[in-house]
């Protein structure tokens, strides 16, 4: 397996994007979602990391949104049937190192607490609960998450 950056705008990394948007759609209504489209995953100041299998489809995804205090890590999603093998935290490694070597010193996040994987695997991996951040409110369908990293 390999992760690299990448363009979301590839069939096969849409459609990781599409299972993920069904699966949140199933927990959670629409106002408590904070997902970001194409479009905004294509911009210059995103990183777009793609994990692919040994025979090069494309099994997880995840996203680093940079701002000028901090990086939102957003689209975080692996297949299902590919969970459990590290490839979440291939993902995050690749995001941290590479949002770390273009400056950023603190990343955030947003997710759900019907999410209790996610919440465990952000836990494990340094993330420590906080208050709302950037244009977000106070909703109880979502958690928000940040960690400090360095070289």
């Amino acid at each position: 397996m390999g992760v690299a950056l990448e363009s979301p705008d590839q069939p096969e990394v849409i459609q990781l994007i599409a299972e993920l948007d069904a699966y949140q759609d199933t927990l959670y209504p629409p106002e408590s979602r904070h997902a970001l489209d194409l479009h905004s995953l294509k911009q210059p100041n995103v990183l777009f990391a793609v994990a692919r299998n040994a025979s090069g489809q494309a099994i997880g995804c995840g996203a680093i949104v940079l701002g000028d205090e901090y990086g939102e890590l957003k689209r975080m999603y692996v297949a299902p049937q590919q969970r459990g093998g590290g490839v979440a935290r291939q993902v995050l490694a690749l995001l941290e190192g590479q949002a770390c070597e273009r400056g950023c010193r603190l990343l955030m996040l947003e997710t759900g607490p019907r999410q209790p994987e996610a919440l465990g695997f952000y836990a494990s991996s340094g993330y420590e609960r906080r208050a709302p951040f950037g244009g977000y409110g106070d909703d109880p369908l979502s958690v928000f998450m940040q960690k400090r990293i360095t070289t």
